[in-house]
């Protein structure tokens, strides 16, 4: 059955359906989808969420990683995943397309699209794919802006999964940890459980 015949669609909203799935004590296997039949392969296959990469679809489009792809062509390629798989999808958000103000339309259009879950980057504009070398990051304070911002449009009735994390440079992830630490972020970095 296709999404055209209706009625298909879970009644639970995405991201309820990945916190628990994440919530669960085995390791949850999320394979990359760039359309919606490598969606439906996967879905076919056993899978029960999806991560969408924008790497995966910008190289899918012929163009580089390099932030060519817009939040237009991103949202319209998650929402025929999410459409014919209605699976609770991962979703490369990329650098956000912008700032804080940015960031935030991101996370609505791409929850609008059928996201579980949004991540974002902390590169500099123009932002390199997150494999190559030379990477410039923002500044924790703008990062945790984006997270604040992210946090702040969250639908009524919605659950939202939640990660966050800095793409590189010196000390990884402990030291971002660190840097956040007391910062604007309302749910506080340093509780992530991802980073933990």
């Amino acid at each position: 059955m296709t999404w055209l015949e209706g009625k298909t669609r879970n009644p639970t909203p995405p991201g309820a359906r990945l916190r628990a799935y994440l919530e669960k004590p085995e390791i949850l296997q999320v394979p990359g989808a760039h359309n919606a039949m490598a969606g439906l392969l996967a879905k076919n296959a056993g899978f029960n969420a999806l991560y969408v990469s924008g790497a995966a679809l910008t190289l899918s489009m012929g163009l580089p990683d390099l932030g060519i792809m817009g939040l237009n062509e991103l949202s319209f390629i998650s929402k025929t995943i999410s459409r014919a798989t209605d699976l609770p999808l991962i979703v490369d958000g990329d650098v956000g397309y912008g700032g804080a103000l940015n960031a935030m339309r991101t996370v609505q259009e791409l929850e609008n699209a059928g996201a579980a879950a949004v991540h974002i980057e902390d590169q500099m504009l123009p932002k390199k794919c997150g494999h190559l070398n030379d990477k410039l990051l923002v500044t924790a304070e703008e990062a945790a802006a984006k997270i604040n911002g992210e946090e702040g449009v969250q639908r009524p009735g919605h659950h939202r999964a939640h990660g966050c994390g800095r793409r590189g440079g010196p000390g990884g992830r402990h030291k971002t940890r660190q840097s956040l630490q007391g910062r604007r972020c309302r749910r506080g970095l340093s509780r992530c459980p991802r980073l933990s």
